[in-house]
C-alpha cells in the first residue's frame, strides 16, 4: 500500500511539512517514490496567478527543445525556477538533469480566448511535449497550468525532499498533495506516480481500481482533451472528478454518487431520487470497485476526501483555523498539526465526502443521503 498526505493552509507553507508527515507513516509505504502537487503558490509565483507554469524534468537538450517549442508557440518565459542537483542522488534515484518550474507570459493571441478554450490549448501543449519527451527521453512534463507545480521522483520521500531542497521559499504553497510510493503494479514510470492532474483538478489514491478498463474506455469515448495516458489505474479518479465538476457541472458532493452510487433501495425516499437514478444509469461505467481512499483538490482551492463502500483504506481529516490536513493515518496528522482539537477530527465513512474550502475554517461533511446542492 501507499500513504497519502495533503495540507490546505491559508498561508503558504513548505512541502517538506507534508513529506515529513509521510515519513512518520513510513511503515505504510515502501519508500519507492514521491509525488507532489503544489497549488496556491507563494514566493515569486505569488504575483503570477494567471501565468501558466510548466513543471517537469529536462536534460540539457530537453531544455533547449522546450525553449524552441515554447518560442514557436509565442510563449516567453516570465520566471524560471531551475534546479540541477550538485550532490549524488539518493540510492535508487536516477541522475536526470534539471528539475524545472517555468512561468510563461500568455501569447497576445490567447488573451481573448474563453477560459475553456485556453484550458484545452494548455492541455494539448502539455500532451504534445510529453509525447515528444517520451520519444527522445530528454523531457518529462507533469503539468502546464496557472498557479500549479508538480514534482515526481523515484526514491525515499524524505531523502528526495532533501536532495531537491524542497524547503526553498520558492516552493511554498497553500495546497499540497503528497503521496509516498511509486507505482508498483506496473513498470516504474514517473507518469504513473500520483498525484494526477487535469485542468485544475488533482487527485491521489490509496488502493486499487479493478474496474479500471471499462472506466478508462468510457472516459476516452467522451472526446475530452486530457483523458489519456493511463499509466496507472488510479489516474481515472482525477478524470472522473474533472468530468463530474467540469463537464456535468455538478458539485463535488456529487462525485460519490457517480463512483459509488446508492443502491436502488437506498435511494427510496431520497429527495433527489429521480435525478440520482438517471445519474446512476448514465454514468454506470464510472462506478469503481475498490478498496480506495481518494484525496483531491479542485479549481478554486477546495480539498476533499472520499472512501469507497468497502472502506478498507484509512483516511482522516483534522486541523485548526487556518490549516487542515488530510491523512492516511492519525500519526501523520499528529505530526503535521499537533495543536489541533482532536475531538473534531473526521474519518469519512462510505457515504461521506469531507471538504475543506480555501478559507480553511472548517470541515464540511456531506453524506450521500443529503439533498444535493441546487446548482447542477
Amino acid at each position: 500500500m501507499c500513504r497519502l498526505f495533503a495540507l490546505t493552509s491559508r498561508d503558504p507553507i513548505s512541502p517538506m511539512r507534508a513529506i515529513e508527515a509521510l515519513n512518520v507513516m513510513k511503515e505504510g509505504h515502501d519508500g519507492s517514490g514521491v509525488g507532489l502537487y503544489l497549488n496556491g503558490l507563494g514566493g515569486p509565483f505569488e504575483e503570477m496567478k494567471e501565468n501558466p507554469v510548466l513543471s517537469g524534468i529536462f536534460t540539457e537538450e530537453g531544455l533547449r527543445r522546450l525553449d524552441e517549442y515554447m518560442t514557436d508557440h509565442g510563449f516567453k518565459a516570465k520566471y524560471s525556477l531551475l534546479y540541477n542537483p550538485e550532490q549524488e542522488p539518493p540510492a535508487g534515484t536516477p541522475e536526470r538533469g534539471t528539475y524545472a518550474a517555468i512561468a510563461y507570459h500568455l501569447p497576445q493571441g490567447w488573451k481573448n480566448l474563453s477560459e475553456e478554450k485556453r484550458g484545452r490549448k494548455l492541455v494539448e501543449m502539455r500532451l504534445e511535449l510529453r509525447k515528444r519527451g517520451q520519444e527522445t527521453g530528454d523531457m518529462m512534463v507533469f503539468s502546464f497550468w496557472p498557479d500549479t507545480i508538480m514534482i515526481k521522483e523515484v526514491g525515499d520521500p524524505l531523502e528526495i525532499g532533501h536532495y531537491l531542497k524542497l524547503d526553498r521559499e520558492e516552493l511554498k504553497a497553500r495546497r499540497i498533495l503528497a503521496q509516498g510510493r511509486q507505482n508498483t503494479n506496473y513498470a516504474i514510470n514517473l507518469y504513473a506516480c500520483h498525484p494526477f492532474f487535469v485542468e485544475g483538478v488533482c487527485t491521489m489514491t490509496n488502493g486499487e481500481n479493478t474496474a479500471f478498463v471499462p472506466i478508462k474506455e468510457y472516459l476516452q469515448s467522451r472526446g475530452v482533451t486530457g483523458y489519456t495516458g493511463y499509466q496507472s489505474d488510479s489516474e481515472v479518479f482525477a478524470h472522473i472528478a474533472h468530468f463530474t465538476t467540469k463537464k456535468l457541472g455538478l458539485d463535488i458532493s456529487s462525485y460519490k454518487h457517480i463512483i459509488t452510487p446508492l443502491s436502488d433501495e437506498e435511494m427510496e425516499g431520497h429527495p433527489d431520487r429521480e435525478f440520482l437514478m438517471n445519474l446512476k444509469r448514465s454514468c454506470r461505467k464510472l462506478i469503481i470497485d475498490g478498496p480506495n481512499c481518494v484525496i483531491g483538490c479542485l479549481p478554486g482551492g477546495s480539498m476533499f476526501m472520499v472512501q469507497d463502500r468497502k472502506k478498507l483504506r484509512p483516511g482522516v481529516v483534522g486541523g485548526k483555523d487556518g490549516i487542515y490536513a488530510f491523512s492516511s493515518e492519525i500519526c501523520g496528522l499528529n505530526a503535521a498539526i499537533p495543536d489541533r482539537d482532536r475531538t473534531k477530527d473526521f474519518q469519512p465513512m462510505h457515504l461521506d465526502t469531507a471538504i475543506v474550502g480555501p478559507d480553511c475554517k472548517e470541515i464540511v461533511q456531506c453524506s450521500q443521503k443529503d439533498q444535493l446542492p441546487l446548482q447542477r
